[in-house]
């Protein structure tokens, strides 16, 4: 029973952790609207794929970035995986570097705002950020193999006002943030008071600064595949401002 339970935390460590290295499509000469998409925490790029190929038919230069989510802090990824891959698209020709990211990718992007800043006229849009942190991470963080499987990361995502997350100062990009409403997880919801998207709260999500909010009736894993979501995401992009008319849209699920 014992190398059972050993040999599942080590397929679990395996797949959860993303590679020591970043990875990301090389950028394309002659396009000048570029998209940085970072993940959430033990994600990989194979996670915002549906992103990334929805905004390379709309015209934009996807950077679809894998970075090390469980294994290296947060300021790491920001100063180098995120700073290598935004410098790449600046120096072929990038006017705008726009930033799609995935719960923990939130945070990373902000680190990264809190000592540089993006091309002017670029954008941010975040599904389901911690940015106040989250009442699971509260529960799990001091939990053996939650720190086992996410690491530093996992350790900054407290919803306490001394907090990583609620220590970091505001940016001054334009951000859309979309929330998450429904939840496949019910016991991590009953630890989260208000609506949520079985990860994070709804207030949780939002930011003082952030020019738009929206919520969408996904949960936090599946935000990434949402039609609805990704249209949003593209209406952003382009004016600045969520889309508030076709979130009943039938043909956007």
């Amino acid at each position: 029973m014992k190398r059972t339970t050993l040999l599942m935390m080590i397929v679990l460590a395996v797949l959860l952790t993303a590679p020591d290295r970043a990875v990301y499509a090389k950028p394309e000469p002659g396009k000048s609207e570029y998209v940085l998409i970072l993940h959430g925490m033990g994600r990989t790029r194979f996670s915002m794929r549906k992103v990334a190929r929805f905004l390379e038919e709309k015209g934009y230069k996807a950077i679809n970035l894998s970075y090390p989510s469980t294994s290296e802090p947060i300021p790491v990824i920001a100063d180098t995986y995120v700073r290598q891959a935004i410098e790449s698209c600046v120096k072929q020709g990038a006017d705008k570097v726009h930033v799609v990211t995935h719960s923990l990718g939130g945070i990373v992007i902000r680190q990264y705002l809190q000592n540089n800043s993006l091309p002017e006229g670029s954008r941010i849009v975040m599904l389901g950020p911690p940015n106040k942190g989250s009442e699971v991470a509260d529960v799990l963080m001091n939990s053996f193999i939650y720190k086992w499987l996410m690491g530093d990361a996992g350790q900054s995502l407290g919803t306490d006002d001394d907090s990583y997350v609620n220590m970091l100062g505001p940016v001054e990009e334009d951000i859309g943030i979309i929330a998450g409403t429904r939840t496949v997880d019910p016991v991590s919801s009953l630890l989260i008071p208000g609506p949520d998207d079985g990860k994070v709260s709804v207030d949780n999500t939002m930011l003082d600064e952030m020019a738009d909010f929206i919520c969408i009736p996904k949960s936090h894993p599946f935000m990434a595949s949402s039609r609805t979501i990704m249209h949003q995401i593209e209406y952003f992009l382009e004016h600045g401002r969520f889309d508030k008319t076709a979130i009943t849209n039938p043909d956007l699920s």
